[in-house]
């Protein structure tokens, strides 16, 4: 499948009310989906495509007693994680930092669109995922707020 039918597909589910469109062509299967964000009125189409890959998630935690009921951020698609806007910047959220609901925690890139993973609850952030710049699958943990 060529990327021009791609985007054109993308497009299509951006425009519509469609929230999954599934095609096969020949041995390659691309899957969008659009998941509304509660605090946007429009949340922009968001893709996967199937491929396997074979890292161990890695993490770290920050030790202490929890305040509230923890929040696990998940990654809504596979893709490529960025921690940090750019290479060489400092990256979005650190271990134990506050962060406000809505705040940008990481960036997806899929197939070079780039999705904005926000946080979806005020809180500290308790752990993070080591992994910048390698892949992630959907719904690989990412984070944890409290």
């Amino acid at each position: 499948m060529d990327l021009s039918k791609i985007k054109t597909l993308i497009d299509f589910v951006g425009r519509s009310n469609v929230t999954e469109l599934t095609v096969t062509e020949r041995d390659v299967t691309v899957r969008i989906f659009r998941t509304p964000n509660p605090t946007d009125s429009f949340a922009p189409a968001q893709v996967a495509a199937s491929a396997a890959t074979g890292h161990a998630q890695q993490g770290c935690d920050v030790s202490g007693k929890s305040q509230g009921t923890a929040v696990t951020v998940k990654a809504p698609i596979f893709g490529v994680l960025h921690r940090a806007p750019a290479p060489g910047q400092e990256p979005f959220v650190k271990i134990g930092d506050m962060v406000e609901e809505g705040q940008t925690l990481f960036v997806i890139e899929a197939m070079k669109v780039f999705n904005k993973i926000a946080a979806p609850q005020a809180g500290r952030i308790r752990h993070l995922t080591e992994i910048d710049g390698g892949e992630v699958e959907t719904g690989e943990v990412l984070a944890e707020i409290v």
